[in-house]
């Protein structure tokens, strides 16, 4: 005979699974007022190794300025997974700046690719930058990321206020809404400037992007990146002709105003 269940005499709760956010925007304007007047390392040790964020990856491009955040990151704990977006539209100089970084700071890389399925479906030429830029970076760093972020509950960003106008007013930390998960955006470097940037890679030389001396200040996928001339915004050069400055991995007018 079967034993009966649930007659305990105690009340039968339900199993219920956990659907809340792992962070709100209280959580963010917290952790903003916390580290408000710390240092950049100050803040990175404590969330770091104290776990205020949980599990953390660094989203990284390799681009021209990353081996500063990678080498902060790196200092403390260089086991943090790096998740970079393999497109198959970066510069050759890219890759091996990447492989560079990677050997020289003992990063614990994560190469992320886009779906082979959807690629062959949707740019089936490799031209889709050409004619829709936003679709492109949607099937080659949206959707990997964001299958790939749904293991981690923060991530770090290289985005710095001084980069361009749509980010001037991000906080240190901010909640990801590019879905209802509730992660955290950490932005380490938002309030350093050019000067400090420089004067991080001079003081622990670091290696140089190989295309910073070929005019690219901001660098991303080859087709999408062009050279940018003394004076102008660092990221001019990105989509350049097109009404588009993010790749859709950070969005403009998310930002809240902390």
């Amino acid at each position: 005979m079967k034993p009966e269940l649930g007659l305990s005499g105690k009340p039968r709760t339900r199993d219920t699974l956990d659907l809340a956010p792992r962070f709100t925007e209280h959580d963010a304007v917290r952790l903003n007022r916390m580290f408000r007047g710390s240092s950049t390392p100050e803040m990175l040790e404590a969330v770091i190794r104290d776990g205020l964020a949980g599990d953390l990856a660094v989203v990284s491009s390799f681009g021209a300025e990353s081996a500063v955040l990678l080498h902060l990151v790196a200092s403390v704990d260089p086991s943090v997974p790096v998740l970079f977006l393999d497109t198959g539209k970066h510069f050759a100089e890219t890759l091996a700046y990447r492989d560079l970084l990677t050997e020289r700071l003992g990063l614990n890389l994560v190469v992320l690719t886009p779906d082979a399925e959807e690629l062959a479906k949707r740019d089936e030429t490799g031209l889709r930058w050409s004619y829709d830029p936003d679709g492109c970076c949607e099937i080659r760093k949206v959707k990997p990321l964001e299958k790939a972020l749904a293991n981690y509950d923060a991530s770090f960003t290289g985005r710095k206020a001084f980069q361009a106008a749509t980010r001037a007013n991000l906080p240190r930390f901010e909640v990801d809404t590019s879905d209802a998960q509730g992660r955290l955006k950490i932005n380490p470097l938002i309030d350093w400037d050019a000067g400090r940037i420089e004067g991080y890679f001079i003081q622990h030389d670091l290696p140089r992007h190989p295309l910073i001396a070929q005019g690219y200040p901001s660098i991303g996928c080859s087709p999408c990146t062009s050279q940018v001339a003394p004076g102008e915004d660092p990221r001019s050069g990105r989509w350049k002709g097109w009404d588009k400055t993010e790749c859709g991995i950070h969005k403009p007018g998310e930002e809240p105003f902390l």
